[in-house]
């Protein structure tokens, strides 16, 4: 028995199987216009985590400088108690080992803190005056605080 109209692979199936080959060029890639507009959206998300960066950046500098600041401070005051005279320079709180070293002020980046003097005595006991504040030498506004650097 043989069954010569039947066909071992039915023709039909086959062009049904393949439908991408029908295609041709314009199905290998994207077109132009999708190409540029991933672009597009690619760069305005790089944009704006550039800007989100930075912003991470100045907070951290800023707080940064409101615990050096800080610390500064209160060694002048612990100096100024235990001494009964003031520092001279932020150099003697270091050297007196009140702080480990004088910070760096990273606005400036640098080590050129702008430190006051004032002939006011912190206790009945102290002898002589000295350094009794410490600020930024910044005159840069915070953006976020709108106040300069050194007045904080």
């Amino acid at each position: 028995m043989k069954f010569s109209h039947i066909a071992p692979f039915p023709t039909r199936t086959l062009r049904r199987c393949a439908p991408s080959a029908r295609r041709g060029f314009r199905a290998a890639g994207f077109t132009l216009i999708e190409m540029l507009i991933v672009i597009t959206i690619i760069l305005i998300l790089a944009g704006m985590a550039a800007v989100r960066y930075e912003n991470s950046v100045l907070r951290a500098k800023e707080a940064t400088l409101k615990t050096d600041l800080f610390i500064m401070r209160n060694a002048i005051q612990q100096y100024t108690l235990d001494k009964q005279a003031g520092p001279s320079s932020l150099e003697d709180l270091a050297q007196s080992k009140y702080i480990s070293g004088v910070p760096t002020d990273p606005i400036t980046r640098n080590k050129d803190w702008q430190a006051d003097s004032e002939p006011v005595l912190l206790s009945p006991l102290q002898t002589t005056p000295g350094i009794t504040d410490v600020h930024s030498s910044s005159a840069q506004v915070s953006p976020f605080e709108n106040t300069p650097y050194n007045t904080w």
